[in-house]
This record gives structure tokens, sequence and C-alpha cells, in this order.
């Protein structure tokens, strides 16, 4: 009875997860409505373009959006060959103005700053241009806010977790304890022990940062319109750090028996050696770029689908297509809750494999 109990708290829990989620996402659609409506106000004969706007929705900003027509400029950092120069996102009013900055005249096209230089002609950031101006940007973006807080979403479930294990020492499990504990003992039993062996201890604060940091953020852009969140986990340079630091580890941690089936194979002609590493090496460079492509294509794939859905309500320009479109978001949203999941396990799953791989101990 005691089991059971728990087991349909569990689910209920998960079912109001489920619920909070599909509603922030209902009121996300008037949202997008009356960005679109503000720019046909504007100008009337302005076509609707979906690739615009879904684009636009999925990237990078130097603005937070939080409701309707209301954002949050962020701060720009740039860094010249003349300088550092840091101020508001808010001088560019949305990308209809230039900003005079200290060095040079900055312009906001496609949300990538860019030097104005001679004759009214812009040279995109981080590349150098002829009137010899090194521009690289480091401004706090929206998917670095958003990243901040993943973060500390972590940080306040973890220390209140631990927080709640030193006070009721001995005692069940409850609250966010009782809905985190399964979390860890999974990640433990089904991911780290059985790829990784005896060594599993020693990796399972990577693998579990790993698991709720992507799960995290993937369940904090499912809802495009959310105040402060991003496609995070759907930008390839986060992808790409996350498998690096996956590629460090394996490679690190591996024993001489890795290496030695790498470089001394012993099955293997001496002849075929030069051959056998290029095919190793490559196969230790594409592991961790497949986690990279898999999560990066996965999230994104999912937000265009959503936002393409919404698209076709202004595309067709009816609202009798709107229930339709709003019934496919719901049901791709629910689909959704499954992918972040999924593709934080398949990622945790496969770095806890290459861990396991490369400290496996050779069997005579």
């Amino acid at each position: 009875m005691y089991k059971s109990s728990i087991l349909k708290s569990k689910i209920f829990t998960l079912l109001r997860i489920c619920a909070v989620f599909l509603t922030l996402t209902a009121f996300s659609i008037p949202a997008f409505s009356q960005e679109e409506h503000a720019e046909h106000a504007e100008g009337a004969e302005k076509k609707f373009e979906p690739s615009e706007v879904i684009l636009e929705h999925i990237a990078d900003s130097h603005s937070l959006h939080l409701w309707g027509e209301t954002s949050l400029p962020l701060p720009v950092v740039l860094y010249t060959d003349k300088g550092l120069e840091v101020f508001s996102s808010a001088h560019f009013e949305h990308g209809h103005a230039d900003y005079t900055g200290k060095y040079y005249t900055y312009r906001l096209i496609n949300d990538k700053v860019n030097i104005v230089g001679e004759n009214n002609t812009v040279a995109e950031s981080s590349s150098i241009i002829k009137w010899n101006s090194n521009l690289t940007d480091l401004s706090i973006t929206r998917n670095v806010v958003s990243m901040w807080m993943s973060i500390a979403f972590l940080l306040i479930i973890f220390f209140s977790v631990s927080s709640a294990y030193k006070k009721r020492q001995g005692k069940a499990p409850k609250g966010l304890q009782s809905f985190i504990e399964p979390l860890i003992l999974f990640v433990r039993d089904d991911i780290a022990r059985p790829n990784i062996g005896y060594k599993y201890q020693r990796y399972m604060p990577l693998l579990l940062t790993v698991f709720f940091f992507i799960w995290i953020n993937n369940l904090i852009g499912l809802v495009p319109f959310f105040p402060g969140g991003a496609n995070l986990t759907g930008n390839i340079a986060v992808t790409l750090v996350l498998s690096v630091i996956t590629l460090i580890v394996v490679n690190l941690n591996g024993n001489k028996h890795y290496w030695k089936h790498i470089f001394i194979p012993a099955d293997v002609p001496v002849w075929i050696w030069p051959l056998w590493w290029v095919i190793e090496l490559v196969g230790i460079i594409s592991r961790p770029f497949a986690l990279m492509i898999r999560l990066f294509a996965n999230i994104t794939a999912g937000h265009i689908i959503v936002l393409s859905l919404i698209s076709l309500i202004f595309v067709f320009k009816s609202v009798g297509i709107a229930p339709v479109s709003v019934a496919f978001v719901v049901f791709m949203d629910v689909l959704e809750l499954l992918v972040a999941a999924l593709q934080a396990f398949i990622f945790t799953l496969l770095t806890a494999l290459f861990i396991g791989t490369a400290i496996e101990e050779h069997h005579h």
C-alpha cells in the first residue's frame, strides 16, 4: 500500500508538470499573434514570412522577450582593435537605429552586431574588415541568460534536496526529494553502473550534471515564449561544448588497454597500422560529434515544427484553422515532453558508454 501511494503521488506530480507546460504553451500563442499584429500595423502590405519568424525565435538574441511586445534589452559587450566597449542593446531600437560608441558606429543586422564603416558599409562581427578593425561580440545574449537560469534551477534543486537528506536522515523522501531521488537512482542504476562498471561513482557527478542540465534546458525551451527562456540545447555551440567535455573526459581517463587497442592492435598486421590509426582517430572524434548533432537536431526540429504549426494561422489568414493548429501544437508539446527527457537520457547514456569502453580492463 505504501509503495502504491508513492507511485500514485509521483504520477500525479508528473501530470501536474505536463499540465503546467501545456498551459504555458497555450498562453504563448496569443503572444505570437500580438507580435505579428504589431508588424502589420506598421506596414499593412507586408507579407507574413514564416521562415523569418521561426528563425528569429529559435536563434539567439540581444534582447530578452518577456510578454507581448515587451522585451528587456541586454548588455552588448564588444572587443575591437581599439579596446572594450559596453552599452545596452536598447540603443539599437530593435535593429532600427545605429549606435555610435567610443570607437565605431554599430548596427544590428539579423541580431548580429556590425561595424558601420565608410560609405555606410558594414562588416560582420568576428571578421577582420578592411579598416583594420577586429570585432568580437562577447555580449550577454538570451542564450547566456537562459543558461544562467538553468544553472540557478540546478543549484536551487540540488541544494534543497541535499538539505532535505541532512534534515530527514533515515526517513522516507518527501516533496521535491521524493521526485529527484528516483531520477538520481535511475542515472546510477540504469546508466552509470551497467556501462561503466565498478568505477561508476567517480563519474556520477558528471553524468548527473549532464542529464539534469540538458533535461531542464529542454523543458525551458519547450515554451518558445517563456520569459527568459531560449532554445539553448538547440544551439549547436552549446551542444558542441557538451560533446567536447565528453571527448576530453573519455580520452583523459582512457587506460593503457584503450590506447594500446588504438595504436598497437594485437590482431592487425603491422602494415595496416597507419590506416588503423586513421580509422580509430576518426572514431574518437565522430562519437562526440554524433552526440552534438543528435541533441541539436532533435531539439531544433521540435521548435521549428511547433512554430510552423502556429504560423499556419497567419499564412492562411483564417481564424478557422486556429483550433486545428492549436490542437497539433498541444500534441507536439506532449511529444516534446518525452523528447526532452529522452534526449537527456541518450546523451548521458552514450557518455557513460564511451567512458566505460575507455576504462574497461583487459580480459584474457
